[in-house]
């Protein structure tokens, strides 16, 4: 029998509910698309407000205040600067490549702003080190902008895991493949901007098997490079032999992949719907049977992880339960490793 399953009252589900978060004053560093859909999300589906916009791009910013009623527009030199010591802002985003990412995160915390930094974390782990040691001193809050654990079908799935629904996880595997066409000028390909399919888009796979089985004992690539040298393309296998499980998790530049994820257990498995890292639904599957069908998307969905942002300011936190410091230092590792494995270095990082 397949049944649909609703959220419930219960503790696993406090994060669907976004538009009862405590308010946050935001101010964004960044314009482009990311930063468009998190203001869509938090000014459609929150109570908080985007009170400033900082990019290098004076048009783009603009256009982005004036998209989304932003008051205040900082572009220019100095304008990261001037956002962050904005009396008005309580909060930063931080929406830039990955390597600006440790710098302007940085730059929140030390006007004493609680920030949230968007995957990938920073271009290594020491640099995500830095940045988690030095909110923990001044007493912020700070989270990667790893949206999809926030999800209702992400938080739906951690609780059937942890109830035992499928028994002891033997694998997960997750993909993630855009078809983009080599361009030594585009941030996905530049070394000097910490591109390559891994921090792209591998961080989102990888991150989804570190959710559910942590970090792993052993990281082992295999892939191509670009021209440029960033990663085209791989396939990283995540090895947790004392637990008798393994993740698998691929990456690629080259082509439209399906971006499906299951997870695997010795009673079962769990199915997720195409585009596993998005709004989605998933199956769960035992005895070859379909026991249930969780379904419950929604619009955009980055406004779950602003919720779980504001509460824990609210509550005065330094971070979240559901994306803690250790696991982004951990994931950061991994595609270090990965990195490492399959030869490839940034500048400076």
């Amino acid at each position: 029998m397949t049944a649909t399953l609703t959220a419930t009252p219960t503790e696993p589900h406090r994060l669907a509910l976004p538009e009862v978060a405590p308010p946050l004053a935001w101010g964004v560093i960044g314009s482009g698309y990311m930063a468009d859909a998190f203001a869509r999300s938090v000014l459609g589906h929150t109570r908080s407000r985007i009170v400033a916009v900082a990019s290098r791009d004076s048009h783009r910013s603009n256009l982005y205040a004036k998209r989304h009623d932003v008051p205040v527009v900082r572009s220019g030199e100095g304008a990261v600067e001037r956002l962050v010591e904005d009396d008005s802002v309580e909060a930063v985003y931080v929406a830039t490549p990955h390597s600006e990412h440790r710098a302007h995160a940085l730059a929140a915390i030390a006007a004493g702003k609680h920030v949230l930094v968007e995957k990938a974390f920073a271009r290594n782990e020491a640099e995500a080190r830095s940045v988690v040691d030095a909110a923990r001193a001044a007493g912020v809050f700070a989270m990667e902008a790893m949206w999809t654990r926030f999800l209702p079908h992400m938080v739906e799935a951690r609780r059937l895991v942890e109830e035992g629904a499928i028994g002891p996880i033997v694998h997960v595997s997750a993909d993630f493949g855009r078809g983009w066409k080599v361009d030594a000028q585009a941030r996905q390909f530049s070394p000097d901007l910490a591109g390559g399919a891994l921090l792209d888009l591998g961080v989102y796979p990888i991150s989804l098997i570190h959710d559910f089985l942590g970090a792993p004992e052993t990281v082992k690539a295999v892939g191509s490079l670009a021209p440029t040298g960033v990663d085209l393309r791989e396939a990283v296998i995540l090895d947790y032999p004392s637990r008798r499980a393994m993740g698998t998790a691929m990456s690629t530049f080259e082509a439209d992949t399906g971006r499906f994820a299951t997870i695997n257990g010795t009673r079962g498995r769990i199915d997720f719907g195409p585009s596993y890292y998005k709004p989605t639904s998933f199956t769960l599957v035992r005895a070859g049977r379909k026991d249930y069908v969780f379904d419950q998307r929604t619009d955009l969905g980055w406004q779950y992880q602003a919720a779980e942002f504001a509460r824990c300011v609210s509550e005065g936190r330094v971070e979240s339960d559901v994306m803690p410091h250790s696991a982004t230092v951990e994931v950061m590792r991994v595609m270090d490793e990965a990195r490492s494995q399959l030869g490839v270095a940034y500048p400076g990082g």
